[in-house]
């Protein structure tokens, strides 16, 4: 399975990154290696998670934040966004409904 990750999950990782760098000195890239990880993960394990607005949605294992992802005919997975679970639920569905 190929995974395909759009700008847009592409700059929630870059912003989760720096404000994980912020809060101690490589903890940022902890964060970005734990969130491709978890990306990686979907070459085996996607379309088994729950649907959220939409989306199939995995939860980090080690940050509180979600993927969100759908499959796609010809074993591609698209990489929509990673969200912050702490934000409010109405603006994560926003979030999903801007992509």
């Amino acid at each position: 399975m190929k995974i395909k990750i759009l700008s847009s999950a592409m700059s929630d990782l870059l912003q989760g990154r720096q404000f994980y760098e912020e809060q101690g000195r490589g903890l940022g890239e902890y964060f970005f290696d734990s969130l491709f990880s978890d990306i990686d993960s979907l070459t085996l394990y996607a379309g088994i998670h729950p649907v959220f607005f939409g989306y199939h949605r995995m939860l980090s294992k080690r940050f509180p934040f979600a993927i969100y992802y759908k499959t796609q005919a010809g074993a591609v997975v698209t990489v929509w966004r990673v969200l912050d679970l702490r934000r409010n639920p109405n603006r994560i569905k926003k979030s999903l409904g801007d992509t």
